[in-house]
C-alpha cells in the first residue's frame, strides 16, 4: 500500500504498525521500487521507438501491454491502474482526514472541521472541503495530467523536504529522544536526501512555472490559514487595542464588539494543558512553562507528577513551582500529585476525567530506559 500511495504516506503507516515492523516495510518498499521500476523503463525503451514513448505518455503501460501481448494484458493492466488509483484515493482521504483532525485538535485549524457525523461518525467536513480542494485543482489545471503530475511533484517533495528538516529539527532539539531510537538517520544522509530533495524542488519550479504558481495557489492560503490560528490572539488583542485607540464615542459604539473579542481571547486562553514531570530540575520545569508560554494559546498549565505513594510534606517540586509561580505570574500554574504508575492508561484516564485532549499534553524527552514506545501514549507530546 505503501508504495501505492507514495513515501508521503509513511508518517499513517508508522502509527498502524507495530515497533520494528515499519524499517521491514520501508525496506522492502525500496527492494520492490528499485526493481520494478527501472525494469519497466528498460523494457519500454527496449520495446517501443523513443517518440512512440512520448505519444502514448498518458497510457504507456498499457500500450506496452498491448505491443508485447495484445489487447488482453493491455485490459488487465488498465484495469490494474483503476484499481490501484482507487486505493491511492482512498488512502489520501484517509491520511488527509487523520492530519486535519490532528492539526485541528493542537488548535492549528478552525475547530469546527471536529465535528462528527452524527451516523458514522466521520468527520464529514474534513472529507467534504478536501473533495472540494481536489476538484478545484482539477478543473485549475483543466485536467491536464501532465499539470497534475506537476502540481503533484511540488507537493510531493515539498513534503520530503519538510520530512528531512523534521529530522534534522529531531537531532538539534531532542538529542535524548533522537539517541533513544533504534532507527538512526546519520547526519550525512540527512543532508544529502535534503540536498536532493531540495534540488528538485527548485528544478522543477524554474522549468515549470505554472506548475509552481498552481502549487503556490493553495499553499499560500493554507499556510495563511494556519499562521492565523497561531496568531489569532494577538490579532485579536490587536482589533482590541484598534477599538480602544478610538474616540470615547466609537469606543461606546463598538464596546460590545470589543467585549466579544475579550471573552474570546479568555475562551482560547482558558484551555488548560498538562505537563507531566518526575520531579525534573527547575530549569526544566522554566523550560517547560516557557515552551508553552511561547508556542501555546493558554495561560493554564497542570503540572502532574506520578508517584508510588503519596508524601503528606511538601516536596521539592511543589517548591519548585510556587517559584515559577512568583517569576511567571501570567501563567496559571496548578500541581497535581498522582499515586499509580505512568502509563498509557493512566494517560487515557486523566484526559477523560479532566477532559484535555491528549495533545495537550506534554512530556520531556526521555532516554532508552523508557518503556514505553511514544506513540503508544496517544499523542502526548515531547517539548523538551
Amino acid at each position: 500500500m505503501l508504495g501505492i500511495s507514495g513515501f508521503e504516506s509513511s508518517a499513517n503507516f508508522v502509527e498502524e504498525q507495530e515497533p520494528g515492523v515499519f524499517p521491514k516495510t520501508l525496506r522492502n518498499m525500496w527492494i520492490a521500487v528499485s526493481i520494478l521500476n527501472p525494469s519497466m523503463a528498460f523494457l519500454t525503451l527496449a520495446v517501443l521507438p523513443v517518440e512512440e514513448v512520448g505519444f502514448h505518455k498518458d497510457h504507456l503501460l498499457a500500450h506496452l501491454g498491448d505491443v508485447t501481448a495484445g489487447g488482453w494484458l493491455k485490459l488487465l493492466i488498465s484495469v490494474d491502474a483503476a484499481l490501484v488509483l482507487s486505493g491511492a484515493v482512498l488512502t489520501s482521504y484517509v491520511g488527509v482526514t487523520g492530519l486535519v483532525h490532528r492539526m485541528t485538535l493542537d488548535r492549528c485549524l478552525p475547530q469546527f472541521l471536529l465535528k462528527k457525523n452524527k451516523r458514522f461518525g466521520t468527520t464529514h467536513r474534513i472529507i467534504i472541503a478536501f473533495f472540494i480542494l481536489a476538484v478545484s485543482v482539477l478543473v485549475v489545471t483543466d485536467g491536464a495530467l501532465e499539470a497534475l503530475a506537476g502540481v503533484y511533484t511540488l507537493s510531493f517533495l515539498s513534503v520530503m523536504v519538510l520530512f528531512a528538516v523534521g529530522n534534522m529539527l529531531l537531532k538539534v532539539r531532542r538529542a535524548r529522544l533522537a539517541g533513544a531510537q533504534p532507527e538512526r538517520a546519520p547526519w550525512i544522509f540527512v543532508l544529502i536526501a535534503t540536498a536532493a530533495a531540495a534540488a528538485a524542488l527548485t528544478g522543477i519550479a524554474v522549468d515549470k512555472p505554472d506548475y509552481f504558481m498552481v502549487f503556490l495557489y493553495y499553499f499560500i492560503p493554507a499556510l495563511a490559514v494556519v499562521m492565523l490560528m497561531l496568531w489569532r490572539v494577538i490579532l485579536l488583542k490587536s482589533a482590541c487595542l484598534a477599538i480602544r485607540y478610538h474616540s470615547k464615542w466609537v469606543a461606546k459604539f463598538l464596546g460590545s464588539i470589543s467585549r466579544g473579542i475579550d471573552k474570546k481571547i479568555d475562551q482560547i486562553n482558558s484551555q488548560q494543558v498538562v505537563f507531566f514531570t518526575r520531579g525534573d530540575k527547575v530549569d526544566n520545569l522554566r523550560r517547560a512553562v516557557e515552551y508553552v508560554r511561547d508556542n501555546e494559546q493558554t495561560k493554564r498549565i497542570k503540572v502532574v507528577t506520578v508517584v508510588e505513594r503519596q508524601s503528606e510534606e511538601p516536596t521539592k517540586l511543589e517548591d519548585d513551582l510556587k517559584v515559577l509561580d512568583d517569576a511567571y505570574p501570567q501563567i496559571d500554574l496548578e500541581f497535581v500529585e498522582m499515586e499509580g504508575t505512568f502509563s498509557p492508561a493512566l494517560i487515557h484516564r486523566c484526559s477523560e476525567d479532566w477532559n484535555i485532549p491528549k495533545n495537550l499534553m506534554f512530556i520531556g524527552s526521555h532516554g532508552k530506559n523508557f518503556k514505553y514506545d511514544q506513540a503508544s501514549l496517544g499523542g502526548v507530546r515531547l517539548i523538551i
